[in-house]
């Protein structure tokens, strides 16, 4: 089964988050979701408060296939200042692991440096703090080991892309027509 650890920093994007954790659980992707505080309880940006699984230091990261940044403020610069969240967020990279990052939380990657050369997209109120980086608009890119997304309402298009990163196109599709989802023509 593949496993999946949900990054969580008080202020954090409570849709974005949550979106991701429902969704990959609905395919059996197995998600920890993981506070980078010292509290179980992480308070997200708009007064909801979620009960994660483990605290930051009980992880071994080894074990996940994925890595999920949510955004949301301030929940994204408590993920940057994190040094351990940028510890393990290079270690993926660097090992070719999958790293999702979401709204404003692509800018944590873009200042590892590791976005340079990549297409990303992010919230387009951050694309002047992505550096090296080819903006792509979308609400949903995919690069490599690297998938990024723009927001709120780009949340289930991001967590649909990760179920089809981790266990293929059908079962996204299936996921997909469970919710009743129907991506919108344009």
């Amino acid at each position: 089964m593949k496993k999946v650890s949900v990054l969580l920093a008080d202020g954090f994007e409570e849709v974005e988050a949550l979106t991701v954790v429902d969704l990959l659980r609905r395919a059996t992707i197995y998600v920890d979701t993981v506070s980078i505080t010292e509290e179980y309880t992480v308070h997200g940006s708009h007064g909801i408060n979620v009960q994660t699984e483990d605290l930051f230091e009980e992880v071994n990261f080894v074990e996940s296939d994925m890595i999920v940044l949510p955004g949301g403020m301030p929940g994204t610069k408590h993920l940057d200042e994190h040094a351990g969240v940028r510890r393990v967020v290079k270690d993926f990279f660097e090992d070719g692991k999958k790293i999702g990052a979401i709204c404003a939380a692509p800018t944590v990657l873009s200042n590892l440096g590791i976005l340079k050369g990549k297409r990303v997209t992010c919230y387009p109120a951050m694309e002047k703090e992505i550096q090296g980086a080819a903006l792509t608009g979308a609400p949903v890119t995919v690069d490599g080991n690297i998938i990024t997304s723009q927001g709120v309402g780009t949340a289930i298009d991001f967590a649909l892309k990760l179920i089809e990163v981790l266990s293929g196109k059908e079962k996204a599709e299936e996921i997909a027509e469970s919710i009743v989802y129907e991506k919108k023509k344009k």
